[in-house]
């Protein structure tokens, strides 16, 4: 059993007893290992579940933010309604295995707000998984560069031009907010280098 298995199962058992448990999150992961996957995988599912651990004593519900992890890019075709159907599939997933209906709406909730990465200034769930998505812009620049490596695979179809002009809008549109991050911890534990990152990636897009 993997150690990723294992945190579901965990996570899930203070929130229900479902026998079917181990089954959904076997389910999930074979999503997260699909072929076309190349940067939204089981690598990046564990980097924002380790980073929302790192956060969670900011987080009004840490484990509504964990099981949003889980389910943030549990649909992943590249297709602006990813999000949607994730939050979709996290609804009925959830609601199947007998959890709390309030916890569900949260994780639906917190997976739509991926889409935009906008959470309310009063919004801690929010807030943390935001930050714990965009962690990973903080890595070492050789492990960042690879994760770009990895996004590009993943837009194959797409022509050099219009991805770079793409990948230089999404990066000029992040480096002009205040900050990148909107908890404490992650300002201090991410923003100089994600800054950092940010602006070498674009001198490469753009030079």
């Amino acid at each position: 059993m993997t150690d990723l298995l294992l945190q579901w199962q965990a996570l899930l058992g203070r929130h229900t007893t479902a026998p079917e448990i181990g089954a959904a999150g076997a389910a999930l992961l074979t999503r997260w290992s699909e072929p076309h996957r190349r940067y939204h995988d089981r690598g990046h599912l564990e980097g924002v579940l380790l980073a929302a651990d790192e956060l969670a004593e900011y987080a009004d519900d840490p484990d509504a933010v964990r099981l949003a992890a889980w389910f943030h890019d549990a649909v992943y075709a590249g297709a602006p309604d990813d999000e949607e159907n994730s939050a979709l599939l996290a609804e009925s997933e959830l609601a199947a295995l007998g959890v709390d209906a309030a916890l569900v709406a949260e994780v639906a909730r917190l997976v739509r707000m991926t889409a935009e990465h906008n959470p309310a200034e009063t919004d801690r769930n929010g807030q943390v998984l935001s930050d714990a998505d965009l962690a990973v812009l903080a890595l070492e620049p050789q492990e960042y560069r690879n994760n770009t490596a990895k996004v590009r695979a993943e837009y194959g179809h797409v022509s050099d031009a219009d991805f770079r002009a793409g990948r230089a809008r999404i990066i000029r549109t992040l480096l002009a907010e205040p900050s990148l991050y909107r908890t404490p911890d992650g300002r201090r534990l991410w923003e100089a280098a994600a800054r950092r990152n940010l602006e070498s990636e674009l001198a490469a897009l753009t030079g």
